[in-house]
């Protein structure tokens, strides 16, 4: 969504959070931790500035257009998708450790196919 790659699913948990059905594992960290703060950050946006925009908008294609309109960051965009699709790929071994113990905690141990933090949300979010 105007070239962000988290930026979907970050507008999907901010309205699931505003009328109460965001899963109480993502509540604690919303908008400040993870794959949120950091996409807060490249943006040059605040959590609490970008829950408001989440908030008065009715459609996910009006926060496109107001991102499209105030957020031109193409160097913090280019490096935060990059980021994004690759978390998890790294050469640090704490990194990958990370992905494969999550990987078992969730009975996705066996999945060849989970590279990347990416793939794990969507394997755990029964997306693929």
């Amino acid at each position: 969504m105007s070239g962000w790659v988290h930026l979907p699913r970050f507008i999907d948990k901010i309205r699931l959070n505003l009328v109460g059905k965001l899963s109480a594992d993502y509540q604690a960290n919303l908008g400040i931790k993870g794959f949120d703060d950091r996409w807060l950050k490249a943006a040059g946006l605040t959590a609490p500035q970008f829950i408001e925009i989440v908030r008065s908008s009715i459609t996910d294609g009006e926060v496109c257009d107001w991102i499209r309109t105030n957020v031109k960051r193409p160097n913090e965009q280019r490096e935060f998708n990059e980021y994004i699709l690759n978390h998890g790929r790294e050469s640090d071994p704490a990194i990958r450790e990370r992905l494969q113990l999550r990987k078992q905690q969730m009975g996705l141990a066996h999945r060849d196919d989970i590279q990347v933090f990416v793939d794990f949300i969507d394997a755990d979010e029964g997306r693929s």
